[in-house]
């Protein structure tokens, strides 16, 4: 195979992955490339919402703010390391400001300030947004400054294997998408002394996904070299489109619209919300406040709108389809908004969307939101929309240090892939996470070794190893026949969806572990497919679960030391309350009081089998800010490596 050389690879073209090339640039580091599948794929290009959010310190206005005080609402997220959150904190002024010299179109006033507003977990006006496709402003605006700089982009490149002796990183293994039936050219090495993972998030692991179907995610192969992953557990979910992904949230959810239930045959319809309960008043309050209540949160289940989400979900499990339908109100009747909640009828009458029916209120209220689907060829003017709980974002991921750094020297991982985050946190400190932990790779590579690794005897000899066990498998899979990589891989999504999703028992997580190890230990014998073509999805696949394996042996692993119900998870608890008399013992959990806020769980893949650790939260740092000290330590060493 061919063998490139490079100081620096980046593996990604999302938002992170092109802020960390073009930083390293910047700070001299020229040797560098970047691989990646396709690089108009990924979340930071193909996803958005209504208002997309970027949050970051204040920067308009009297607010009392601070670097330290957003640090702490990063910490307050429960499970967070103090340093990440005060990075995070400390340059999100200056990632923002970057991005806005870029060109991305963030508002301000006649006076120059950027004004923000509330999102959710934020105590202050620190968001803001340049609308729903806020992160593929910042993506193609990232690309643009990388193209100026010639640094090579290899598109169609799958990183399949990390080549480490578990303490030294040698390089990756590629799978040439373009040329797979080629055997001459279908993989590629490279060689390189620093690797910066910004692949995203796993999101392959699930079939219901408000995610692109572009973005896949590769956190399989890290686990695989052995990078430890940290707060696995922890997701967010919540009510999404499924064709196409797209959250429903806000204004879809505030214009009341019918939720319909049907067999797969489109049979049987129902409003399945009403055949729980007959209080009007009731179902629709909570449906306009899964507008402002999106996410699934535990919290708001006994007494609040995510039980609406619950609902839909035990529709999925019936093996039924949901839909929401805008043609025609609820029970087929105008709504008496006397019997919404306060909130919610004030908001109505104010926005004067008190008549019609649920399109003709979301035309008047927000014509966006419908042409968004008009443009993507669904008319919800004369159709229904399937939705389904979604998984959204990952708060957990790999395990880094605040230079995000892994355990591996030289690996870092940035993106939705770093797991930064806790239980917890504010809505759009996603994007802001990305610029900051790429920035700091960025930096921490640039202060080491610049020069380019040569490709020795003991590379050679690694790469050798890892190729033909690749090559075995890619020929073991093209003997078989017919394919079946399709059928494996909804199979496995959709079990994922159910048992490993927003609502988890024991019973369910250990069965379906034990499912995915076997085939992860049968792969080569199980798995089949009939052309070239297909390897990327054979590689991928094999990613998906192990990625499948660590996650559920973290969730395991989260229960068996007692671990209660929080954030985006309910867990089924026999000793706990069920959030209705009228659910069943699946829905029985108890809250989380906040016991394990300091706690950690990290998780290590080794042998086809993982081992979990729980650490203590690293706190805030509280450094010297004395100026005189610390501008005399910063001339004489940098003063932060």
């Amino acid at each position: 195979m061919k063998v490139y050389a490079f100081n620096t690879v980046v593996i990604g073209t999302g938002a992170a992955g092109f802020n960390a090339a073009d930083r390293l640039y910047d700070l001299g580091v020229k040797d560098i490339a970047m691989l990646t599948d396709h690089v108009k794929a990924g979340t930071s290009r193909n996803t958005g919402s209504d208002k997309q959010t970027y949050y970051k310190l204040t920067l308009s206005g009297d607010d009392d703010d601070s670097v330290m005080k957003m640090a702490r609402t990063f910490f307050d997220g429960e499970c967070v390391d103090g340093d990440l959150a005060l990075c995070e904190a400390a340059l999100s002024a200056a990632g923002f400001l970057r991005l806005a010299e870029l060109g991305v179109p963030f508002p301000k006033n006649r006076y120059g300030e950027y004004i923000g507003y509330k999102t959710d977990h934020d105590p202050r006006k620190r968001a803001t947004s340049a609308g729903p496709y806020t992160s593929k402003l910042m993506t193609e605006r990232l690309e643009e400054a990388v193209r100026k700089k010639n640094i090579p982009v290899f598109d169609g490149y799958q990183a399949v294997r990390i080549l480490t002796d578990g303490k030294t990183l040698r390089g990756v293994i590629c799978l040439n998408t373009l040329a797979a039936d080629d055997e001459e050219e279908r993989f590629a090495a490279f060689c390189c002394r620093n690797l910066i993972l910004a692949t995203g998030g796993p999101a392959g692991i699930y079939a219901n996904s408000v995610y692109p179907q572009s973005q896949l995610g590769a956190s399989g192969m890290a686990f695989e070299a052995g990078i430890r992953g940290k707060n696995l557990t922890e997701w967010q979910y919540g009510l999404a489109s499924v064709a196409p992904r797209w959250n429903v949230s806000g204004t879809y959810m505030q214009v009341l619209p019918r939720f319909v239930s049907t067999e797969p045959d489109g049979t049987d319809e129902r409003e399945f919300l009403f055949d729980f309960s007959d209080d009007r008043g009731w179902v629709l309050t909570n449906v306009f406040l899964k507008g402002y209540q999106w996410p699934f949160d535990v919290r708001k289940v006994k007494g609040g709108s995510s039980i609406i989400d619950i609902l839909v979900y035990m529709e999925q499990c019936k093996g039924r389809k949901v839909y929401l339908d805008f043609r025609s109100n609820p029970l087929h009747e105008e709504p008496d908004y006397q019997l919404l909640s306060g909130e919610a009828r004030e908001y109505l009458e104010r926005a004067g969307a008190c008549f019609g029916t649920p399109i003709e209120r979301l035309e008047h209220m927000n014509a966006p939101a419908v042409s968004f689907y008009r443009d993507r060829n669904v008319d919800l003017h004369t159709e229904m929309l399937e939705i389904a709980l979604c998984a959204q974002h990952n708060n957990g991921g790999l395990a880094v240090n605040c230079w995000w750094e892994t355990g591996l020297p030289g690996i870092f991982a940035v993106g939705e892939l770093a797991g930064s985050h806790g239980v917890y946190r504010p809505g759009g400190s996603a994007l802001n996470a990305g610029q900051v932990g790429s920035a700091r790779a960025a930096e921490f590579i640039a202060a080491g070794d610049r020069t380019v690794p040569e490709a020795d005897p003991s590379f050679t000899a690694m790469l050798e190893k890892e190729a033909e066990e690749l090559g075995t498998l890619a020929r073991k899979a093209m003997e078989k026949g017919a394919s079946n990589i399709g059928l494996l891989w909804k199979e496995a999504t959709e079990r994922m969806s159910i048992f490993g999703s927003a609502i988890r028992s024991e019973e369910g997580i250990v069965r379906l572990k034990e499912e995915v190890g076997k085939k992860i230990g049968g792969f080569g014998e199980l798995a089949a497919i009939e052309r070239p073509e297909e390897l990327h999805k054979l590689f991928r696949l094999r990613d998906v679960l192990i990625c499948q394996y660590v996650y559920l042996s973290a969730m395991e692993d989260y229960i068996r030391h007692d671990g209660k119900s929080r954030g985006s998870a309910l867990y089924t608890d026999a000793k706990g309350e069920k959030a209705d008399p009228r659910l069943d013992e699946t829905y029985r959990f108890c809250l989380d009081n906040g016991e394990k806020k300091d706690r950690i769980q990290e998780i290590t893949y080794r042998d086809g089998s993982c081992v979990p650790e729980w650490r203590a939260v690293r706190p805030i740092p509280e450094e010297d800010d004395f100026f005189e000290n610390v501008w005399r330590s910063y001339r004489e060493n940098g003063n932060v490596y």
